[in-house]
């Protein structure tokens, strides 16, 4: 029978059970092969309830630094019963099975084309340990321990994540270091060798392991936020316990000990928007964190904060949808209702973070356009990026950066005489100047309103002065295409007929596609969109190619819709290539639909002319 044999280039996945404490031991399985220069891209797949149902972890050990998801799975630690046989299926011809074998298992439930590794992990367990919580969680610590004699990975790499989690508690780092070792003896001498392998090499460099809830937390908290107002809902949670975290090392006071900052946990997602609003209208940087039916909730609040031109930044981490949906699955598929939030004529800004680097860089932009523009700005992160921790570059700031405060009315121009008309387009870009409360006694003024409004601020239902603010906040939109991050093109290495355009966390998986469709000789230039509203660029990419696949991780061709929509481009130039099972898109997905799709158009990938 083959074996699968590679180093530094292959898949585990576990299989384990919501609440057995795997999750710690299977990260400290990444860690550790990290630690030793290689690079890794794990992924925890996790129901919605506390604890009782399957959970799946998933590392890719890739010494390419591929880190979208590869597809297939070349050893399985299969350790939950309830869905043995779903995850024997997923193992390719060759590939390893290793399972808990303190109860026999039929030959039936196996397969003939892959090598099983069994282990009596519960009997080793209950040999050595008497207590029940003990048992279970070393049984995660011993098969770590064996996956590290199977696999060459350096043990020491996992005593010394040991040392620092477990600092000052000198019992719990002895039990640990001693499952290790009981899991290392029994594969050495009952376990036969496998042909995958880690090596030690030098291809991690200067990158930083991090999740993009953590690096959008961080960059509001670089971008000046000092009030985050939220309600609790997966999987954005953690964004705002970031900046909590961030905010009492960066946001006190030495000197006082007083707080510059303030979060707020809401009653409900009205709440929040609604105190999010309130501070930008203060003058303040504010935002918010939430998902797909948060901003359900929120819609009428945006819509305010839209036409009464007040500032607020909605990190929105999105899941699947729709309604409950699959909370804790990942999904793009919040497109549509964050572009078009609330009832009326809206346009919104949106931004799409490919890696926590870009969660970091735009949560921090955000900031600024929000105030620039005088409106709501999305940052359209997902559940893969947000809540997995990923190698990205190292975050940087430039401690001369100025916030962009936008056109804001001081009071030295107001004295001096200057005029203020709170929605007057006086300088052609669609943004009007605003005062912040308080800023002068007598000048300055104006009413916020949500109902319409003449140029002055004053209550109007005057048809005329409805148009121009409609017309003038259509401007405003446009103004933002100068503003918002340009795209990214990756070209062919030979001239391409064909092209793909993609967003967000599909990145990581179509880059690695990009290159697998070339050693098929099929050649894209690709494009990934980073914002909505779409830069002329945009357009002009798609017109030059007779077909372009547009990658989606969702249903109803979300992006396809907005492209047709406010680019103008031709629909049937379009081939939609969707994903939305609710896991990540997979690089091997993509070049099987972009390769099937090629030979049935019949067309030389080369070629200017259709192929008879």
């Amino acid at each position: 029978m083959q074996k699968i044999e590679a180093v530094n280039d292959f898949v585990v996945k576990f299989a384990n059970i919501n609440g057995s404490g795997s999750a710690s031991a299977n990260e400290l399985f990444a860690r550790a092969i990290l630690r030793m220069g290689v690079p890794v891209s794990p992924r925890n797949i996790f129901p919605s309830n506390i604890q009782g149902l399957p959970t799946w972890f998933e590392v890719r050990v890739t010494e390419h630094a591929y880190l979208g998801r590869r597809g297939g799975v070349d050893m399985m630690v299969a350790m939950n019963p309830q869905t043995w046989d779903q995850d024997v299926r997923e193992i390719e011809s060759g590939g390893y099975l290793f399972y808990d074998s303190s109860k026999p298992m039929p030959r039936s439930r196996l397969r003939d084309d892959i090598h099983v590794l069994a282990m009596p992990l519960t009997e080793i367990c209950n040999d050595h340990y008497s207590d029940a919580r003990e048992r279970q969680l070393f049984k995660n610590i011993l098969y770590v321990g064996a996956l590290t004699t199977l696999l060459d990975i350096d043990p020491a790499e996992i005593e010394k994540l040991f040392s620092e989690q477990y600092k000052g508690k000198e019992k719990l780092l002895d039990a640990n270091i001693r499952a290790l070792t009981l899991g290392r003896e029994y594969a050495r001498a009952s376990l036969k060798p496998i042909a995958l392998k880690v090596e030690r090499r030098d291809c991690v460099g200067d990158r930083i392991f991090v999740d993009g809830n953590t690096a959008a937390a961080l960059g509001c908290i670089y971008g000046g936020a000092t009030v985050c107002a939220w309600y609790p809902i997966t999987p954005s949670s953690s964004v705002a316990e970031a900046f909590q975290r961030y905010a009492q090392k960066l946001r006190v006071d030495p000197d006082t000990g007083g707080h510059r900052y303030s979060i707020v946990q809401a009653e409900d997602e009205l709440a929040s928007i609604g105190i999010v609003i309130g501070a930008g209208w203060n003058g303040a940087r504010s935002f918010t964190a939430t998902s797909g039916p948060g901003i359900s909730l929120m819609s009428e609040f945006i819509g305010l904060a839209y036409f009464a031109e007040i500032p607020a930044v909605l990190i929105n981490v999105q899941r699947g949808g729709p309604s409950t949906g699959m909370p804790t699955r990942t999904q793009q598929a919040d497109i549509l209702a964050c572009a078009y939030a609330s009832h009326g004529d809206t346009k919104h800004v949106l931004l799409f973070p490919e890696d926590p680097y870009e969660c970091f860089e735009m949560s921090a932009q955000a900031l600024d356009l929000a105030e620039r523009l005088q409106t709501p700005v999305f940052v359209m992160s997902d559940l893969d990026i947000g809540m997995n921790q990923r190698l990205c570059r190292p975050f940087a700031w430039d401690d001369s950066r100025q916030y962009d405060r936008g056109k804001v009315m001081t009071r030295e121009a107001l004295d001096a005489g200057a005029d203020f008309d709170r929605y007057l387009d006086v300088d052609g870009d669609g943004i009007p100047y605003r005062t912040y409360p308080g800023t002068h006694p007598t000048k300055g003024g104006y009413f916020t309103r949500g109902t319409t409004k003449n140029a002055y601020a004053g209550y109007s239902e005057a048809g005329a002065d409805y148009i121009y603010n409609m017309q003038r906040l259509r401007h405003k939109f446009e103004t933002a295409k100068a503003l918002v991050p340009l795209p990214v093109l990756t070209a062919a290495k030979f001239p391409a007929r064909f092209a793909a355009i993609f967003y967000g966390s599909t990145g990581p998986a179509m880059q690695e596609a990009l290159d697998a469709l070339a050693e098929q000789g099929i050649y894209i230039n690709a494009l990934r969109v980073r914002a909505f509203p779409f830069q002329n660029e945009i357009a002009d990419f798609i017109a030059a190619h007779s077909r372009v696949f547009v990658l989606e991780q969702n249903f109803d061709k979300q992006l396809t819709t907005l492209l047709v929509n406010e680019a103008g481009v031709n629909p049937l130039s379009l081939i939609s290539v969707l994903h939305y099972d609710g896991t990540p898109i997979t690089a091997r997905f993509i070049t099987q639909e972009i390769a099937e799709r090629v030979s049935r158009l019949n067309v030389h990938p080369l070629r200017h002319d259709m192929v008879a």
